[in-house]
């Protein structure tokens, strides 16, 4: 048997979330992106075959390069066969972008150092249809600037209760965050990336909305610190929406730090 590490792009506006569901909801069958790989895994082999992600990402997040692994019955196929051999099964909204085998020790979730994400900004105009479901809409243009002095604050092991969820499981809420920025790719289009060895559950969403929030209202980094030292989750802004939020990259050669 060989293990396969998958990287999977998927556009995540109709799916709930990318863990399965063994139970539906209200009766009617629960759309999930590990759901739908896994049928489709089952399709090619004939047998049930569990895919185990980096991490988990909510209704309606989308990713560019999640990473999963699973265990093929079969070692005689090329690892780069998958690719093709898999997206023949999967719907649209989800492309398998890349395969490989790795040591059969590998999982996708224990070997992964950080996670990073990125959420996008149309800031002060309309977005073309086309990209309306990838973006948070806002009415002005931020100050990048502002923005990141905020984000000094989000440097080393951290204590991120404050941009928790309720509901969030978490043994710890500290997590050690490796950088933190906002910039304009575009002239409208703010970006905001964040890489850390994990996150809490809604935590880059809570941030960006607590982010943006505080530059409008014309606060400043000590108010961020505050809010952020504070522990307190009704200190927080809003929470932004996922059409804007992308699990952007998954590491595995970095130093392993514990959640």
């Amino acid at each position: 048997m060989a293990n396969i590490l998958l990287t999977i792009s998927y556009d995540g506006t109709d799916f709930c979330g990318w863990q399965r569901q063994d139970k539906s909801a209200g009766g009617k069958p629960v759309r999930t992106v590990q759901g739908e790989i896994e049928t489709a895994l089952e399709k090619m082999f004939r047998t049930k075959i569990n895919l185990y992600g980096s991490g988990r990402t909510d209704s309606g997040v989308h990713a560019t390069a999640q990473a999963a692994n699973f265990t093929s019955p079969v070692e005689s196929i090329p690892p780069k066969n998958y690719v093709r051999a898999l997206n023949g099964f999967l719907p649209r909204d989800i492309r398998i972008m890349q395969a490989a085998e790795v040591p059969e020790s590998f999982n996708s979730r224990f070997s992964a150092t950080s996670r990073t994400y990125r959420y996008f900004i149309q800031a002060g105009t309309v977005p073309q249809a086309r990209d309306s479901r990838y973006v948070w809409c806002i009415p002005n243009r931020p100050d990048a600037n502002a923005l990141n002095s905020m984000c000094a604050c989000l440097s080393g092991e951290t204590d991120c209760a404050t941009f928790s969820a309720a509901g969030d499981q978490s043994i710890s809420t500290r997590r050690y965050i490796d950088r933190a920025r906002f910039f304009y790719e575009k002239e409208d289009l703010l970006v905001f990336e964040i890489e850390a060895n994990a996150f809490l559950w809604k935590m880059v969403r809570s941030l960006t909305g607590t982010l943006i929030q505080c530059e409008q209202k014309g606060l400043g980094a000590q108010d961020f610190r505050n809010i952020l030292e504070s522990c307190d989750r009704s200190k927080a802004g809003m929470t932004a929406p996922p059409d804007g939020l992308f699990l952007w990259k998954i590491s595995f050669d970095g130093t392993r730090r514990h959640s």
